[in-house]
């Protein structure tokens, strides 16, 4: 037997419904909430991990250049250090020579000097190329302003225009780029 509802009892089972479908809906609300906190709460310690690890990472690599700077410092002076020792040695063969009487004496210094000079110039440019610098001299060579700096023109019959007839300066790279061009005259 069914029993007819009165619209009062079907209105309020309506209203009970709507309730409980309004209550589910704050439900399902609360718990979508509480996801997107999670959520950004897992994003926000993942932003926190990253920020916190690529400042270590930069505080790294700021320390392994420096370390790398100044090991790079120390094999320079290991390797001009010999040069300076033969400098000094020049220098003092230079000295014992002033307090001699004899020409001969002073030749022997003299020349002593020089080879020792030469020796130190030799020593420098072995170190330099153990670094990768090289020099180059670009007599003969078209005058390029990118490798030469040009001092003065000279006129030269025998050369066309614009070639490098003498270098007063050797010009120096490191792994192809120019530390320093070529101090040269051009022909005219």
């Amino acid at each position: 037997m069914t029993k007819d509802r009165s619209p009062e009892e079907v209105a309020e089972t309506e209203a009970q419904r709507d309730q409980r479908e309004a209550e589910e809906q704050v439900e399902r609300d609360l718990d979508e909430l509480a996801e997107a906190r999670r959520e950004r709460d897992e994003y926000l310690e993942l932003a926190q991990r990253s920020k916190a690890d690529f400042e270590n990472y930069r505080k790294r690599v700021a320390k392994e250049t420096s370390e790398a700077l100044a090991r790079g410092k120390a094999e320079l002076a290991r390797q001009l250090l010999p040069a300076i020792d033969n400098l000094e040695r020049a220098l003092d063969a230079g000295v014992d020579a002033r307090g001699r009487d004899s020409a001969t004496r002073l030749t022997e210094s003299h020349e002593a000097l020089v080879e020792g000079v030469a020796m130190v110039r030799d020593e420098l440019h072995s170190g330099l190329e153990g670094a990768g610098v090289e020099s180059f001299d670009p007599t003969g060579e078209k005058f390029d302003p990118q490798l030469h700096e040009a001092l003065s023109t000279k006129p030269d019959e025998e050369t066309e225009s614009g070639v490098v007839v003498e270098t007063v300066a050797k010009g120096y790279r490191l792994n192809g780029q120019v530390l320093r061009p070529a101090k040269v005259v051009v022909s005219q």
